[in-house]
This record gives C-alpha cells, sequence and structure tokens, in this order.
C-alpha cells in the first residue's frame, strides 16, 4: 500500500512539474508575441474577479500595468518597494489578466525609476 501510495505522489508530482514548466515557457512566448515586459521575480500578481492587486517585494520602485487578454488598457502606476497596487479584475464576462507589464515612461529606463539628484 505504501509503495502505491508512493508512486501516486511521485507521479502526481512530476505531472504538475510538467505542466508548470509548460505554462511558465507559455507566458513568456506570449510576452514576447504582445511585446511587453515583465517585471523581474519580485513583482507578484494576484488576481480575481473584483480585483488585481500587484506587490512589489524588490528594493527598488518600477512602473507597472496590468495586460488583459481583451486589450484593455489601464494606466500604469509606481509600485514602491513594499507596496500593494489595485487594478481591476477580469471581471465576470470571461476576460484573463495575462500578468504585468512594465511600462514604458519618459525619463525612465526599463520601468525602473531612475534616482534624481535633489537640488
Amino acid at each position: 500500500m505504501r509503495r502505491y501510495i508512493r508512486s501516486t505522489i511521485t507521479g502526481l508530482t512530476a505531472g504538475l512539474l510538467a505542466v508548470s514548466s509548460g505554462v511558465a515557457a507559455q507566458a513568456a512566448s506570449r510576452e514576447a508575441e504582445e511585446g511587453w515586459d515583465s517585471p523581474p521575480a519580485c513583482v507578484h500578481i494576484n488576481s480575481d474577479w473584483r480585483y488585481t492587486f500587484v506587490t512589489n517585494d524588490c528594493s527598488s520602485a518600477y512602473d507597472v500595468t496590468v495586460v488583459y487578454r481583451d486589450g484593455a488598457n489601464v494606466p500604469c502606476r509606481v509600485a514602491s518597494p513594499g507596496d500593494i497596487i489595485s487594478f481591476p479584475g477580469y471581471g465576470t464576462q470571461g476576460n484573463t489578466v495575462l500578468g504585468v507589464a512594465l511600462c514604458a515612461v519618459a525619463g525612465r529606463k526599463d520601468g525602473r525609476l531612475e534616482a534624481t539628484p535633489r537640488l
């Protein structure tokens, strides 16, 4: 019985790893297709039907927006270290949140805020 349980757990674990690898590869190819840059791994997203939360656990601030399947355009927002920013969720009409994208803001490089000297 123990051998059956172990083999089942091992098989399920291997299957989950294969699926998660495929999802990550699909997300990366979709980002390249859509032409948006994803933020570093320390910027996290959590989405439900009403809200999408972007959390910045990085030591730098980033300009971010959320990318939706239907192409909805939401404004860029500054995510300072430790911030949790809310965006619209995916709604009840079957829209999907594809991910977080760095914004190209004039005077900033790759979505990262540059330090400006104080005068």
